[in-house]
């Protein structure tokens, strides 16, 4: 999905083209029909050849997957979650994205979340 996002549509070899490692083309389709048949991506044929294209924003996307990681690793525990997020980093978060979690955090501690 994130290949097809980046490029705004794609063929199965244009994906297996920018997915690192070597790849199997036979994968790569499967997993393409299986995002399709979940409502992710749909495709048109030009000359014989599929090009797949997102159906959903990447926002939903997101948020679908990271539903889907919230509720298989940590059970709907979102502190949890987020510790685990933020210990993996590693990365020195900027001012502005210190105050955007505060935010959140003051917002639903407020709203008794």
């Amino acid at each position: 999905m994130e290949v097809i996002y980046q490029l705004g549509e794609a063929t199965a070899v244009e994906v297996m083209d920018n997915l690192p490692g070597k790849t199997v083309n036979a994968t790569v389709r499967t997993m393409l029909s299986v995002l399709e048949e979940k409502g992710y991506l749909s495709h048109r044929r030009e000359k014989g050849t599929y090009i797949y294209s997102p159906t959903i924003p990447l926002s939903k996307a997101r948020r679908s997957a990271l539903d889907h990681v919230m509720e298989t690793f940590f059970k709907g525990a979102e502190a949890s979650a987020a510790i685990a997020i933020l210990k993996k980093s590693e990365a020195t978060l900027s001012e502005r994205e210190v105050k955007m979690i505060l935010d959140v955090i003051g917002k639903t501690r407020k709203e008794g979340r």
